[in-house]
């Protein structure tokens, strides 16, 4: 996949049929792999809601001013920025696949 400016993975913007074989490569168990890529997708998608609730705090005000309207702009365009991100589902899978995404099971480990 090519890189952008900021040296990240170029994620598919829409939906991508994915062949299972590859979705349990690692696991060797299809329902683990879906719930791990979807704690993953959580913390991505936390991570991004948080981001964006800390830029747009810095417009937070107690009254309603002429200031506001002009403010009120670049609010708008953070929120377009954060709408045009892929979805943090297609970034989890899309790490997964590509080993970038640490995992362990318990249950599984040897105890010795």
């Amino acid at each position: 996949m090519s890189n952008n400016n900021n040296n990240k993975p170029t994620v598919a913007s829409s939906t991508v049929t994915r062949d299972l074989r590859d979705l349990d490569r690692s696991t060797n168990n299809l329902y683990e792999s879906i719930v791990i890529m979807s704690k993953r997708a959580n913390q991505i998608s936390n991570n991004i809601k948080e981001e964006l609730h800390q830029k747009l705090s810095e417009f937070a005000s107690a009254n309603d001013n002429l200031e506001e309207v002009f403010e009120n702009r670049e609010q708008i365009e953070i929120s377009k920025h954060y709408e045009r991100l892929p979805k943090p589902t297609l970034v989890a899978v899309q790490e997964f696949l590509e080993d970038k995404v640490y995992f362990r099971n318990p249950n599984k480990e040897t105890k010795e």
